[in-house]
């Protein structure tokens, strides 16, 4: 497994996101698309997100990361939309026109986990930890 390490924790935590341009308008190709693709991966950089593979579609991104444990799929969707999204607009007035709102991406996404380990993987590893006892399959290690 590729654990990954803070000063306090090791993990492996992954995370699949796909979101969608406001309207799915498909906006994301050429050099918006390029520049969104190069936007995304400077968000995630600032925040120790590594995108292990991702896809920039005309109207739509799909990214798979590992993320720290301090950050929340909400957070990391709120700080990589929003920054998107404001450099997108400085960078490219015209499609200010288009999204005159203000957003540019639509609300919501979608967030996926993916693990390493399956439920039955860990079923299996703390039912033959510990010395079996008749409870509620929550176990103390003996003494």
């Amino acid at each position: 497994m590729d654990y990954r390490y803070g000063s306090h924790t090791v993990y492996n935590i992954e995370y699949h996101f796909v979101w969608v341009t406001k309207y799915r308008y498909k906006v994301l190709a050429g050099e918006i698309g390029l520049r969104v693709r190069d936007l995304v991966r400077q968000s995630c950089e600032a925040f120790e997100i590594r995108i292990l593979k991702g896809v920039v579609s005309k109207d739509h991104i799909h990214i798979l990361v590992s993320a720290p444990p301090n950050l929340a799929p909400s957070e990391i969707m709120r700080r990589v939309k929003g920054r998107t999204s404001s450099k997108l607009f400085e960078e490219f007035p015209h499609i200010k026109k288009r999204y005159w709102g203000r957003h540019f991406w639509a609300r919501g996404y979608f967030c996926s986990t993916v693990g390493q380990m399956t439920e039955e993987m860990i079923q299996d590893y703390l039912e033959h930890h510990f010395e079996p006892r008749q409870d509620d399959g929550f176990k103390v290690e003996p003494e």
